[in-house]
């Protein structure tokens, strides 16, 4: 396999090409009216956002980036702040039998993405108040995981 391929719908192709722009550190490789495309080599992603009339809400549960250290998230976190995205930070959370370091940020259409590092296995799905891989209300303070 070469790429994993991911296609999203979006309603503002502008904000949206902004958007992952910022988060891939890379300029989309193709863009037409209704259509733009990613190509990332590490990870092999092919990305694609696809224009539609309506948006509504999170169609998927989250995307995400597993990363090899906690310093490369933190690496990844100061670079998304410094390009002025909030990052929600979760630092020591257990969630889907593991113990991870991660911060998310959300897209222009809801879409919640995780920079993560896995420290170690754990023998729990989640600490006790998360939600372990839910997104949560963008009011909430509850953890989301993954």
């Amino acid at each position: 396999m070469k790429y994993v391929h991911v296609g999203v719908n979006v309603f503002s192709l502008e904000k949206s090409i902004n958007f992952y722009e910022k988060v891939f550190g890379v300029k989309a490789v193709k863009v037409k009216t209704d259509y733009a495309k990613f190509l990332l080599e590490t990870p092999g992603l092919n990305f694609t956002l696809n224009v539609a009339d309506e948006v509504k809400g999170n169609q998927v549960n989250h995307f995400g980036f597993q990363v090899d250290s906690l310093e490369e998230v933190l690496k990844h976190k100061e670079r998304l702040e410094e390009e002025g995205f909030f990052a929600r930070e979760e630092m020591d959370t257990t969630c889907c039998y593991a113990v991870q370091d991660k911060f998310w940020i959300t897209d222009p259409d809801g879409n919640e993405w995780e920079f993560f590092y896995t420290k170690s296995n754990s023998e729990v799905q989640k600490q006790d108040s998360s939600s372990c891989c839910v997104t949560p209300p963008s009011d909430s303070t509850t953890n989301s995981c993954c």
